[in-house]
């Protein structure tokens, strides 16, 4: 559901040489992370985009050992549609600049960085943004101290999953030791912070630019994977809601996270808004969703970017990057 009115924008083409200059472009998708399901939707929805753009692509699901990739590769240049563990944490980010292959997104170290939620909130912390108290936690035991040196309710997540798997809301000891098993299973490095009560807002970025900060409001406990890309009635406000000049506060902060975890191009940055008006961040997303649920093609139409206009504006920036 949302309350948006905007405008189709208008169909678009790249330009002849653009498409020249691009050559052959495989969008890299799927993969073996968690996030396999949702990065196959986001990857089919890129590929048609740039094929109805004018853009000479094509699909490859990447299975198995990611050094085959660029063994013999058929292709220029790569739309990196993987989320998750490999394909979003750095490691393919690293094995094509070593292959000489130019790539949409960030490099391999804010990839990296931007995939381990706590070490980006160290960055936050030194940089002196705003992110919520936390501890690490790395036995059940922990949760009685935890509980007492933070302030309930608590989240408790894995630190390298996206798409909020495997994220939990607790108030308890009890809770927060059992949340901690489940967390624990999908990555030994648990991150647990302080539950921010009050809306939460995402603003996408595109070449250093802020694009429309989003509002998200959902029955559920929180914004939840099945939020995010299963239920109907997720609520996404555009205008955001916050008075204009607490919007621009908001898009500055969110460049700010960007730029010191050393991203490029294009993602998307969480945020929480508590009950006195101040923001919190959450972390920083270098290769988002871009389903029929997702944000940044959202946050695009809002500014009269096209689908397809934003995708190929994307792979754009490898050429740059491929110059420089």
């Amino acid at each position: 559901m949302s309350d948006m009115h905007h405008p189709e924008p208008q169909a678009y083409q790249a330009a002849p040489d653009l498409v020249r200059a691009l050559g052959r472009v495989a969008v890299f998708m799927g993969g073996d992370s968690a996030e396999r399901d949702v990065s196959l939707k986001s990857g089919k929805a890129v590929l048609a985009a740039l094929v109805s753009a004018g853009v000479d692509a094509y699909a490859v699901d990447v299975r198995g050992c990611l050094l085959r990739t660029v063994d013999s590769p058929e292709f220029d240049r790569v739309f990196i549609a993987l989320h998750g563990r490999g394909g979003e944490d750095g490691t393919l980010q690293a094995i094509l600049s070593q292959a000489g292959i130019p790539y949409t997104g960030s490099e391999m170290l804010a990839s990296a960085l931007a995939m381990d939620k706590l070490r980006t909130k160290y960055v936050f912390e030194g940089c002196g943004l705003p992110t919520p108290t936390f501890r690490i936690m790395s036995g059940s035991a922990q949760a009685g101290q935890i509980i007492g040196e933070l302030r309930a309710p608590l989240s408790v997540k894995p630190s390298r999953e996206g798409s909020s798997i495997g994220i939990r809301k607790v108030y308890t000891a009890a809770e927060l030791a059992e949340a901690y098993e489940a967390a624990a299973a999908l990555d030994n490095l648990v991150l647990v912070e302080e539950w921010i009560e009050g809306p939460e807002f995402t603003v996408s970025l595109l070449q250093d630019q802020a694009l429309p900060a989003i509002g998200l409001s959902t029955d559920h406990v929180f914004y939840d994977y099945d939020a995010k890309y299963l239920a109907d009635d997720t609520r996404y406000r555009i205008p955001c809601g916050l008075a204009p000049e607490d919007e621009v506060r908001l898009q500055h902060l969110a460049l700010e996270a960007f730029r010191v975890v050393g991203c490029r191009t294009w993602g998307r940055v969480d945020i929480m808004q508590d009950s006195d008006g101040k923001f919190w961040l959450l972390e920083v997303n270098t290769v988002p969703g871009m389903t029929d649920h997702s944000l940044v093609p959202m946050a695009a139409k809002a500014a009269g970017i096209s689908f397809e206009e934003l995708v190929v504006r994307i792979l754009r920036d490898t050429l740059e990057v491929a110059d420089a």
